[in-house]
């Protein structure tokens, strides 16, 4: 039964939505630092979806964004939200309670 539950967890998709402004250097740092981190912890079971705010503004108010970059954790719940180029690599894993398998 552990075993199942232990397989459960690893097998659902992580949800990450990305909050920037266009392709400045931090928002592309974010990225890059965000993707790196999912595909050593979260490999094949994780989605980022990148929220340009210069394009859709109005999405900011609705998910409460006050500053960018931001990184939501939709899912798995409950929602986790961090902000900055996340280039603290440790801050990110406790940020999304994310811990390294093993």
């Amino acid at each position: 039964m552990n075993k199942n539950k232990t397989a459960k967890r690893h097998s659902k998709i992580w949800q990450l939505l990305l909050y920037v402004i266009d392709q400045t250097p931090k928002s592309q740092a974010a990225f890059l630092n965000l993707k790196k981190v999912c595909e050593i912890h979260l490999k094949g079971r994780y989605h980022i979806k990148v929220i340009d705010l210069d394009k859709h503004p109005q999405l900011a108010k609705g998910a409460q964004i006050l500053a960018i970059p931001t990184v939501v954790r939709r899912l798995p719940s409950p929602v986790r939200t961090i902000i900055g180029n996340l280039s603290d690599t440790e801050r990110l894993l406790v940020g999304l309670d994310l811990r390294p398998s093993g």
